[in-house]
């Protein structure tokens, strides 16, 4: 089994969201790029408990662009500290793994 990356975000709206898939997309930096629905995020912040909508973004993407999305990313998300969680995993689909490969060369 080949190994491909998860990359997952959150952000508190849906066209942000939109636009950090569509950018990594069109990068060449992942492969997909799926936005999840709304979900309420409960978290600290600044000494109290918040809580707030957020939109999901999963991006897949080769193990060796991995740094350079998180870098994307990291530059365009709207938060001060925004999560962002990397995910290694091995693919079941030889197929898929070898699509998210190929579509991820500049």
């Amino acid at each position: 089994m080949e190994q491909i990356s998860v990359v997952t975000t959150v952000v508190d709206s849906r066209s942000v969201a939109d636009l950090l898939a569509a950018a990594a997309v069109a990068g060449r930096l992942a492969a997909c790029a799926q936005v999840g629905g709304q979900v309420d995020s409960t978290y600290w912040w600044r000494s109290a408990v918040e809580t707030n909508s957020e939109w999901s973004v999963l991006f897949k993407t080769a193990p060796d662009r991995v740094t350079a999305l998180v870098d994307q990313i990291r530059a365009n998300h709207p938060y001060e500290v925004p999560e962002i969680l990397v995910t290694r995993t091995e693919s079941g689909n030889p197929d898929y793994s070898g699509w998210v490969h190929e579509q991820t060369r500049p």
